[in-house]
């Protein structure tokens, strides 16, 4: 399967989802921060919490952590994410004299995820997640989802990091099949191609997904996810 096909596939199956856009920057910034080591019911609940409880974000980096803690402890690790969330804040604030990231706009794809990556605890997810859904920019977050289904349909290889994913992944996607990519392939994580029990004998790629072992009659859940050395995939 070549990626055109996966994403006509995905389509079919899920619908063609079009970009709007999610919160601005900062938002969409603390929030994937939040996020981290989480469910995003908790993470989001922890994000409401937070917005209620401080007026603007400038107030969030002028707070002390054990009260932007307190805020937001539902999303767990609050003690490392509070005091991280502060300096983010106040880090943006000393190098742009304020904390709008619309001027990520217009730098150059790479340029604009180095500039988010020098931050503190922000990687190529939290990066991507910033300029694909506030920005509307063609980045290509990978989470556990998209890492796993792009592992099964040989997208990448079986050892490919997460973090060496984006690098992979992005540019053979088409730029305008970017969001819908995204949305689609967590889409199909998370009712379908899970970790563990795969239901592939409902997957839209049954046919054609290299990792299938669909026998006759009798599959489990290893033989789902062997390859053709026999190694788990995970």
């Amino acid at each position: 399967m070549n990626i055109d096909e996966i994403i006509k596939s995905l389509e079919n199956e899920y619908g063609k989802r079009v970009w709007s856009e999610h919160r601005d920057p900062v938002s969409e910034l603390i929030l994937t921060m939040l996020s981290q080591h989480t469910s995003d019911v908790n993470s989001r609940r922890a994000f409401d919490k937070l917005v209620s409880d401080f007026k603007t974000w400038e107030e969030v980096a002028n707070a002390d952590p054990d009260d932007i803690a307190q805020s937001i402890w539902t999303a767990g690790l609050a003690n490392v994410k509070a005091p991280r969330i502060k300096v983010i804040l106040q880090m943006v604030m000393q190098r742009r004299g304020s904390l709008d990231l619309s001027f990520l706009t217009e730098l150059p794809m790479n340029e604009a995820k180095l500039w988010l990556e020098q931050l503190p605890g922000v990687g190529p997810k939290t990066a991507g997640c910033v300029l694909l859904f506030s920005l509307g920019l063609p980045a290509l977050p990978v989470d556990t989802h998209i890492h796993r289904v792009a592992k099964r349909l040989r997208l990448i290889d079986e050892k490919t990091s997460a973090d060496k994913a984006h690098r992979i992944l992005e540019p053979i996607v088409p730029p305008q099949e970017i969001y819908s990519f995204h949305i689609n392939m967590i889409e199909h994580g998370r009712r379908v191609c899970h970790a563990q029990n795969p239901k592939c004998q409902i997957c839209v790629f049954t046919s054609t997904c290299p990792s299938s072992k669909i026998g006759s009659g009798k599959t489990t859940a290893s033989s789902y996810t062997m390859d053709s050395n026999k190694k788990p995939v995970r």
